[in-house]
């Protein structure tokens, strides 16, 4: 006999607390290397955006019905296909990355947006967390469209010497600042109390059997 809800094994809060794992690996590597160019905030991004893919893919036959796949399905595609491109070394310039960074936030960013707003007219209760997750990623988005990638100014720095703060340094301290708020904010949403989600009934072919 199959009861006509149980508790499901992975659910939503599972999902965020992966998520923020690896957004939270992401921001410590980028605050704590010393290299802030394109190679570097391209490698750390590849990671991210592969990692995050694959969370998004498993919670696809994990975690979601067949009614709330499309949102996690098309952000592990999308996301996928960006932390692949990044993953290529010769593509690794500074002006790829920005171009892969933009591109890559306003269309997950939209995607999250959108997906939660549906959730929203659906009744599902976790649409606040699409809400805020897209709106932070499209603000990425944004951050780097205010940079140059030209941008460079030389500073000096009593008893330290002289540097150059370029807009390769700021763009990857950006995307470091937005994987650091995204960890911090999925952790608290993971970690908030809810309700458990009900597996739906099974046929009742199933359940006679």
């Amino acid at each position: 006999m199959t009861t006509s809800s149980s508790v499901r094994a992975f659910d939503v809060r599972h999902v965020q607390l992966a998520r923020a794992l690896f957004a939270a690996l992401a921001a410590v590597m980028v605050t704590f290397s010393s290299d802030h160019s394109a190679v570097v905030g391209a490698s750390v991004f590849s990671g991210f955006a592969l990692a995050t893919a694959l969370v998004l893919a498993l919670s696809v036959w994990l975690v979601y019905p067949s009614g709330q796949r499309t949102t996690p399905i098309l952000l592990a595609v999308v996301t996928g296909i960006a932390g692949l491109a990044a993953s290529i070394g010769a593509w690794r310039t500074t002006t790829f990355f920005f171009i892969l960074v933009i591109v890559w936030a306003v269309v997950s960013g939209a995607i999250e947006l959108i997906g939660a707003v549906r959730d929203r007219r659906a009744g599902r209760a976790d649409f606040r967390d699409g809400i805020t997750v897209g709106i932070i990623t499209l603000i990425l988005a944004v951050g780097f469209l205010l940079t140059s990638p030209a941008f460079s100014y030389d500073y000096t720095i009593d008893d330290a010497g002289t540097f150059t703060l370029t807009g390769i340094t700021i763009a990857v301290g950006i995307f470091g600042a937005y994987t650091a708020i995204v960890a911090v904010f999925l952790a608290i949403a993971g970690f908030s109390p809810r309700r458990p989600e009900p597996v739906p009934a099974a046929p009742a072919e199933e359940a006679a059997s």
